[in-house]
């Protein structure tokens, strides 16, 4: 399916991005970060049918066959270099949330995931250029699953069995980069407490019990950092541990697979 620039542009709320329209690329973030170097003008939208390499956020290959969106924005943002993970945390919330006000239950699974009826919908990576600890440049990448086939436990918003107001991928391009930006705007005028507060709103793993180190534990939110925090409670003691992304690998709800990497 070829993706039409006019019908994604009649959807943005703020029409003037600098959006890009390939069929076949390597990595839609790679793509990105060319443009940038050769335009350096903020914001900028790559959008692709397929990738040839594509990378989740820990380096994972992301399958992106024809009929799924594969999207990348370039951002001009001036945040510290340890608050990087608040990418993740705005564009994650702001494109659930998007998704929701088109019939679409979505929510989160930390830390860059999209899920829809248990399955992962899609999933976010960001990357940064950092100069003097602050962060000068961001790629926010974004995945979703529309009509593209699938690994397990994955789901398209095509097999999605109830009805919803999405009628194609221009359609999904435009409300992914409308989230992304109510997401950064919201971050910007209400700051990261509150950001946070929403996320948790809608993070699909509040309540889930793990077990870390021989002692069972509850999921209870998100820190201001982006870590997972967890309640753990034994006899005569109880205790929240913050946990970076990266050392829990919570799994999807239908495999019930919890993974502890202990990096002490």
């Amino acid at each position: 399916m070829k993706l039409d620039p006019r019908k994604i542009n009649a959807h943005l709320k703020q029409p003037s991005y600098s959006v890009h329209i390939f069929d076949t690329v390597t990595s839609t973030n790679e793509v990105i970060w060319q443009l940038l170097a050769e335009e350096n003008s903020f914001p900028v939208v790559a959008i692709a049918s397929q990738q040839t390499a594509g990378r989740g956020q820990w380096g994972r290959n992301w399958v992106s066959h024809a009929g799924g969106l594969y999207l990348s924005i370039g951002l001009n943002v001036n945040l510290e270099a340890q608050n990087a993970s608040h990418l993740t945390l705005f564009s994650g919330w702001g494109i659930a949330q998007s998704l929701r006000r088109y019939g679409l239950p979505v929510k989160l699974k930390w830390p860059n995931d999209l899920i829809l009826e248990r399955g992962k919908l899609g999933g976010i990576k960001s990357e940064t250029r950092i100069q003097n600890k602050m962060i000068t440049h961001s790629v926010i990448g974004v995945g979703i699953n529309w009509g593209n086939q699938v690994p397990h436990p994955g789901i398209t918003l095509q097999s999605y069995s109830n009805p919803h107001d999405i009628d194609s991928l221009d359609t999904l391009s435009a409300i992914t980069i409308n989230g992304i930006f109510e997401g950064y705007e919201s971050y910007l005028k209400e700051g990261i407490d509150n950001l946070v507060r929403n996320y948790v709103e809608i993070l699909d793993s509040v309540g889930r019990k793990v077990i870390i180190e021989g002692i069972t534990g509850t999921i209870v939110g998100v820190s201001t950092q982006g870590e997972l925090k967890v309640s753990l409670q034994s006899p005569g003691s109880k205790t929240t541990l913050t946990l970076p992304p990266g050392t829990l690998s919570l799994g999807y709800p239908q495999e019930e697979s919890i993974s502890w990497q202990n990096e002490t």
